[in-house]
């Protein structure tokens, strides 16, 4: 399977598989143009229009997705900050909490699940999946096995998880997920490498096109490290090497663009530059890149925060969605809407409504933002506080 995955990253694209080329000279004549081959694309089948329609519907207006699928243990050091054990209880616990939020679902039209609390239910028996069905969130699941070192690279990762992924596909499918969700990073600071910005776009498109075979809307993802001191201009110009990638594998895997989510990185100064660029700025680049980069086809394009503060993440968001774009632009945060929540509830029974609120506070501002109508007036301080965290790991 290596081999055959060897072959294909490295096929220039005017050849054809086999080693054919589209065009054939014949002795003593003019060049000709050879019998063609026609190659018909398998698309996602029975799925199709059932993708399409989940798509847009986490793409409707002033909505956005909730990220709470990090792993056992990236939960376990959340927990930890409030003095929490890290056990199953404790986390069910906390995701619970997020939820049953009441009114949730006017501003959140997704969730992604890591894939204990997709199994799971609340401690009165409902299943988790069923308190996102009533309230019209659409249930996700993370599919990815983590990163690994790349061998070969500078230093750099690649992801795991293609291994029995359509098999884990179809049993998430049969227990309510309709999305998915795979992360995979680039990194700045250590080139990126041509090897690891080609791993990154074959691994995300494979992962794509299993994902819609199974009834899955993918959730595209190579985030852009914050790590690094380089200007902006030089993080726009990876992003358009790394999409272009992206797309190039998504269209030889046949994926379904109607049929899928992306979830960028904005374009943004790294963490330790020492020009922090305003909102207008990353908003410029940012969409620039998009626009140079995503078909309109694409129904949606849900940010990560990456480390940004909450409020930060909301107010490029905002600045985003002051003329209308090609896309649905949107949220998918973790962090920006979970830190001031965490530090609300401390782990106390007492302070969960307290902790709803803080959840339905940052849901309804990055809503705002999506529909370009968020004031930063009256935010606390706790929100305009960083989260960049180097060399971050879910």
């Amino acid at each position: 399977m290596a081999c055959v995955s060897f072959a294909k990253l490295n096929a220039p694209s005017s050849t054809w598989i086999g080693g054919q080329q589209p065009f054939a000279q014949r002795s003593g004549s003019s060049t000709r143009l050879a019998t063609r081959r026609i190659s018909l694309p398998i698309r996602a089948g029975a799925y199709t229009d059932e993708l399409i329609k989940t798509a847009k519907t986490i793409a409707s207006p002033g909505r956005g997705i909730l990220a709470i699928d990090e792993s056992n243990a990236t939960c376990g050091k959340r927990l930890s900050s409030i003095g929490l054990d890290n056990t199953e209880p404790n986390r069910q616990a906390y995701r619970q909490l997020l939820l049953t939020t009441p009114g949730l679902g006017e501003y959140i039209s997704g969730a992604i699940l890591f894939e204990e609390t997709l199994y799971q239910s609340t401690t009165d028996g409902k299943k988790f999946v069923d308190v996102l069905h009533d309230q019209k969130i659409v249930p996700g699941i993370k599919v990815d096995k983590g990163l690994a070192p790349l061998p070969g690279s500078n230093n750099e990762s690649w992801c795991q998880g293609l291994d029995g992924l359509s098999s884990r596909s179809g049993e998430y499918y049969k227990q309510g997920a309709r999305f998915a969700k795979w992360r995979t990073v680039v990194s700045i600071p250590c080139g990126p490498s041509a090897l690891a910005v080609k791993e990154a776009a074959w691994g995300l498109a494979r992962y794509a096109a299993i994902s819609q075979d199974n009834g899955l809307v993918p959730i595209v993802e190579p985030e852009i490290l914050l790590d690094g001191d380089h200007a902006i201009e030089r993080t726009l110009e990876v992003a358009e090497k790394v999409w272009a990638e992206v797309f190039y594998y998504l269209t030889e895997n046949n994926v379904i663009f109607e049929g899928i989510l992306l979830k960028p990185s904005m374009v943004t100064p790294g963490a330790e530059h020492k020009e922090k660029a305003s909102p207008e700025t990353i908003a410029k680049y940012t969409l620039t890149m998009l626009k140079r980069r995503v078909p309109p086809a694409v129904p949606g394009i849900m940010f990560l925060s990456g480390g940004q503060s909450e409020v930060e993440a909301t107010l490029n968001l905002h600045a985003m969605n002051q003329s209308p774009n090609p896309w649905h632009v949107s949220f998918s945060y973790a962090r920006a809407l979970q830190n001031t929540v965490l530090k609300t509830w401390q782990g106390r029974p007492e302070n969960v409504e307290a902790a709803q609120k803080a959840l339905l506070v940052r849901a309804k501002a990055n809503s705002l933002a999506q529909l370009g109508k968020y004031s930063a007036e009256g935010e606390s301080e706790e929100a305009k506080k960083g989260m960049f965290v180097k060399g971050y790991t879910y």
